[in-house]
């Protein structure tokens, strides 16, 4: 591509910026491009503030959405649908569990990333595997 850009820029340059006005499309030619991007670059080099782009950001207070029932059965509901549980994952023991332990957190709860969670996993295997290796040893 970048070659057949060159050889339009070279040989047919008035002939496509005459079709680009006419299609109301952005010159993808080398030339062109890097004059965008200059005046881009030139442009946000004279940026004097920043005032007009800051919002404030709204208390912690405001963020907190008050628990319901409703509100709770309606988030478990779209994420047994979302991640394509079976209906009785709101029933295993494990994730009422989970719950019962969220629901004791005072500022909010961190949910693992998939490195962390990775991490964590087979730590568990680990020290499941050592304790079975003891108990099979008596």
């Amino acid at each position: 591509i970048t070659s057949l850009r060159r050889h339009m820029e070279s040989h047919h340059k008035a002939l496509y910026l005459d079709w680009c006005d006419k299609n109301n499309f952005l010159s993808m030619l080398p030339k062109c491009v890097k004059k965008c991007r200059d005046a881009a670059e030139q442009e946000s080099q004279s940026q004097s503030t920043l005032d007009p782009h800051l919002r404030e950001k709204p208390a912690p207070a405001e963020l907190v959405v008050k628990y319901t029932d409703a509100l709770f059965r309606e988030a478990a509901i779209e994420w047994l649908v979302a991640t394509d549980q079976p209906i009785q994952a709101l029933e295993h023991p494990a994730f009422k569990n989970m719950i019962d332990i969220a629901a004791r957190a005072t500022d909010g709860v961190k949910i693992p990333g998939r490195k962390t969670t990775r991490d964590e996993i087979i730590r568990m295997f680990k020290c499941n595997l050592a304790k079975l290796r003891d108990r099979l040893k008596v």
